[in-house]
């Protein structure tokens, strides 16, 4: 009797355990208001400001980012002026394409393969490789992008960078729309 109480605390305990560990996920914000749509928001003038954290949260790098967006119908370019705060600068130009089942396609030449993503609500989910060179090496690195659109012009951005399932850090954006570049 005694073993089968043991049993029971240590089932609940694990299950309480895993869902702490859950993720969210994209229904959890289906409804929600301001509703996300990548052809309004990202069209036109969008300036970002935001941070690179390591693993263990420390900010290692911060940078701005200037960037004008347009769409012809279903296909969106993004073209993104990054400046980092040791002077250093990178340019990206993002082709976005969106597909009849309402998902998005991206690609960049620094992206393997295809980006893809999904909005529900105020929430994009947006998950990709990218080709990022540090110390004269170039690595291939998952992000996993939340991005949140907070009101008419601002949205937060919130990316775990990892390689092999292990997180190397975190990217934080605020954008802001009308700014101009």
């Amino acid at each position: 009797m005694m073993a089968r109480h043991w049993l029971k605390a240590l089932l609940l305990c694990a299950s309480v355990a895993l869902a702490g560990c859950s993720t969210a996920s994209l229904e959890d914000y289906r409804g929600t208001k301001p509703a996300l749509d990548l052809q309004t928001y990202f069209n036109g003038p969008i300036t970002a400001q935001g941070v690179f954290q390591d693993r263990s949260g420390k900010v290692v790098r911060r940078f701005t980012v200037q960037m004008t967006a347009s769409w012809q119908g279903d296909t969106g370019v993004l073209d993104e002026h990054f400046t980092y705060d040791d002077g250093e600068k990178q340019r990206r130009v993002w082709t976005l394409k969106k597909q009849p089942d309402g998902r998005y396609t991206g690609t960049a030449d620094d992206v393997v393969g295809e980006a893809s993503g999904r909005t529900e609500g105020f929430a994009l989910f947006w998950d990709y490789t990218l080709r990022l060179p540090v110390d004269g090496e170039v690595y291939e690195v998952r992000f996993d992008d939340w991005m949140y659109q907070l009101d008419e012009r601002t949205l937060l951005n919130r990316s775990v960078m990892s390689k092999w399932g292990v997180k190397l850090g975190e990217v934080t954006l605020f954008f802001r729309k009308g700014d101009a570049p």
